[in-house]
């Protein structure tokens, strides 16, 4: 990230891109993802927003990484924060309707593994090797 721009992360969808036990704890994985992201800011001086939902509202912020605790849909969250923004943004997400509609606002997007690797023989979001949808194709494509 050459320009300053804004990383705006979908933490449900980014934490879901694995299927490394995170369903046993919700919480715990949101923060393990924050913790990570903290990194790749120092590293890409970028401005990094993580967008959670449900069980793991109240993870907190830490330096470098700001964390929205979206009231309703994180979803939602993240196009208000997007369509607010002052600098460009680049949402990470495999969601094809978000990408969408950040899209619409001119968003870039990327797939969860430009922050987040695959874990080793991750084939499927639920451990199950059925995978996900459509959002295995995007994540093969863009992360």
């Amino acid at each position: 990230m050459s320009e300053r721009k804004i990383l705006i992360v979908d933490a449900a969808n980014v934490v879901g891109s694995v299927p490394d036990g995170w369903w046993r704890d919700r919480r715990g994985a949101t923060e393990r993802l924050r913790d990570g992201l903290a990194g790749y800011a120092e590293r890409e001086r970028a401005e990094v927003v993580l967008v959670v939902e449900g069980s793991a509202r109240g993870v907190e912020s830490v330096p470098g990484v700001r964390v929205e605790s979206a009231p309703g849909s994180g979803d939602d969250r993240i196009v208000e924060l997007v369509a607010a923004a002052a600098l460009p943004c680049v949402v990470v997400t495999a969601d094809r309707e978000l990408r969408r509609r950040v899209g619409e606002f001119g968003a870039e997007c990327l797939g969860p593994r430009a922050v987040r690797p695959a874990a080793p023989h991750a084939h499927a979001r639920d451990g199950t090797g059925a995978g996900n949808g459509d959002g295995d194709r995007d994540r093969d494509r863009d992360g």
